[in-house]
């Protein structure tokens, strides 16, 4: 299922136009994205939770050259999902 689809189907449950529909669900991940790289935690329960981690620096190979490299650190967007999102998907 991509955006679109998405959007269609919320559309036809909640009897939204998918215009309006779309912006809702624009207006969510962008919240989100915005909250989670400005370091704070998003946590919808029964759904999951939205994170940022840092990730410390650390040496890795090129695959290519076999070259010991140095792999900068950084921080990224951690998923986890919630009890009752793992239990359905079970």
């Amino acid at each position: 299922m991509n955006k679109s689809d998405l959007v269609g189907l919320v559309s036809e449950k909640v009897d939204m136009p998918r215009k309006d529909v779309e912006k809702v669900i624009n207006t969510v991940v962008e919240s989100i994205i915005d909250t989670v790289a400005g370091g704070e935690k998003v946590q919808l329960v029964g759904f999951g939770t939205f994170e940022r981690r840092y990730r410390a620096e650390r040496k890795g190979r090129n695959p290519q050259t076999r070259e010991e490299i140095t792999i900068p650190a950084l921080n990224v967007p951690v998923f986890k999902a919630g009890r009752s999102f793992k239990d359905k998907v079970k």
